[in-house]
């Protein structure tokens, strides 16, 4: 490895290692940005005008901070450093909201806001998801730019605050900013490795669907000695049309929702491979899902099935009534492989020929993120592969797509660019729940893969030794 590669990719480690880095993301997690709370818009804004820009614009990036083109979402920034138009450009992505801090729920001696450090673990809502990880990203530039005076490529950075929302906004943003945003690839980082100690590129996302289930019969509840087993129980209703769309062990009988087939590239690429949740609490039983198949497959190349909530009367404070109505929200994970368009025409089949005419289904189209998986022979592909694996020693694990949500179709789509993600998290870092946690070591390899990727970059665009 070059002498000077190595000495860049150092240092960037070393900022783990000495508190520089957990100086800035104690400063970034204070900021409480749940966009969940919309009493927290003012936080959102402060986020990205007290603490991203000033960190970008010490690197010499003009940055703008836009409303969100849509009611209720948050600001996003938009940051570029164009060295040479015609050199490369690399557009970095990142979310400054979180969702809700639940500070009643985290551990004795732990809050949301406060960074508070136990051993290799970080503390603090936000940390893995995302604050952290586009912290590693940003970090990496600035080291790169001090290692050689100049990063050999354009750079362009864009912040969102509504990702935990459905990233309400992006798409009209990168609608009227295509231009501003151009770009020859999306380099990013979220969402956790595959497993904790073996480096993972993911080329997408599984798609989110989200969707309500309601049955309403009346107006008000009705005594239940004087009418229950008289009057239909719109619980019970939808508890068996929730009921029939999968087999008492999960595997889902709605067949429009299910790939018809998986791309030979897919399914090589998951063979293999072992899903380490780094939580030993979490018990995944083999008959749990689509017959036969491995978990890798379940979780990254089929489509699932969640009901996120039921409710049907008043849980907190039950009455001896017939309820008048039921709802359910309910959510579905699926591949490239799928046409979402079929989900709720399928559905809506299946319910009425199992009997549940009754059965309205509401389509939550804002609430999405369309599945999308980039050209495994994307040449950026194997570019960002061979520098990852020039940095840590081994080649890193090539994922088709991520388990959860991201907007990489809606980058795609509008900039007509490979996606690539590059995570620095882990199964284990509760994000979304109590404790959320980075872990220092997978923040000090963070720094070096990202540091050695834009050295990589930028020494192939100038024809720099590498």
């Amino acid at each position: 490895m070059n002498s000077d590669r190595l000495t860049a990719t150092d240092n960037a480690s070393a900022l783990a290692r000495d508190g520089r880095f957990l100086d800035v993301l104690r400063q970034r997690i204070a900021v409480p940005t749940e966009s969940q709370n919309a009493d927290r818009l003012p936080d959102l804004y402060r986020y990205l005008a007290d603490q991203i820009a000033p960190a970008l614009q010490a690197l010499d990036f003009e940055c703008r901070i836009i409303d969100n083109p849509v009611e209720g979402g948050g600001p996003f920034l938009i940051a570029h450093r164009i060295e040479d138009p015609s050199l490369p450009t690399v557009l970095g992505y990142g979310h400054g909201d979180v969702v809700r801090g639940i500070p009643e729920q985290w551990r004795e001696g732990l809050d949301p806001w406060t960074v508070t450090v136990e051993g290799e673990r970080w503390y603090g809502r936000g940390a893995a998801d995302n604050k952290g990880q586009h912290a590693i990203w940003i970090a990496a530039l600035e080291t790169t730019l001090k290692s050689r005076g100049k990063l050999g490529f354009n750079a362009k950075f864009v912040i969102e605050t509504s990702e935990e929302i459905g990233s309400v906004g992006l798409d009209v943003l990168l609608e009227t900013e295509a231009e501003a945003l151009s770009c020859d690839v999306l380099l990013a980082s979220d969402g956790p490795r595959l497993v904790r100690d073996k480096v993972d590129i993911k080329l997408g996302n599984r798609g989110a669907f989200a969707f309500d289930l309601r049955v309403k019969l009346r107006e008000g509840s009705r005594h239940s000695g004087h009418w229950g087993g008289v009057l239909e129980d719109p619980g019970l209703i939808l508890a068996h049309a929730l009921a029939s769309i999968t087999t008492p062990r999960g595997r889902i009988l709605v067949e429009d929702w299910l790939p018809k087939s998986v791309p030979p590239k897919v399914t090589a690429a998951l063979k293999g491979i072992n899903v380490d949740p780094s939580d030993p609490t979490l018990i995944m039983p083999d008959d749990w899902g689509e017959a036969g198949l491995s978990r890798a497959e379940k979780m990254y190349g089929w489509t699932s099935f969640i009901v996120l909530a039921y409710v049907t009367g008043a849980p907190e404070k039950p009455i001896n009534g017939v309820q008048p109505d039921a709802s359910a929200s309910c959510q579905i994970r699926y591949t490239a492989d799928v046409d979402e368009t079929q989900f709720i025409p399928a559905l809506r089949t299946h319910l009425d020929a199992h009997g549940f005419q009754q059965v309205e289904i509401v389509d939550l189209s804002k609430n999405r993120f369309p599945a999308w998986r980039t050209d495994p022979d994307n040449p950026w592909v194997d570019r960002v592969m061979t520098s990852v694996e020039k940095t840590i020693g081994y080649a890193p694990t090539l994922m088709p797509n991520s388990s959860g949500g991201l907007p990489s179709e809606i980058f795609a789509r509008h900039l007509g660019c490979p996606v690539i993600w590059i995570p620095h998290s882990y199964g284990g870092c509760k994000q979304h729940g109590p404790d959320e946690h980075l872990l220092q070591p997978i923040v000090e390899q963070g720094l070096a893969i990202m540091t050695g990727l834009f050295w990589d970059i930028g020494a192939d665009a100038t024809g720099a030794q590498t």
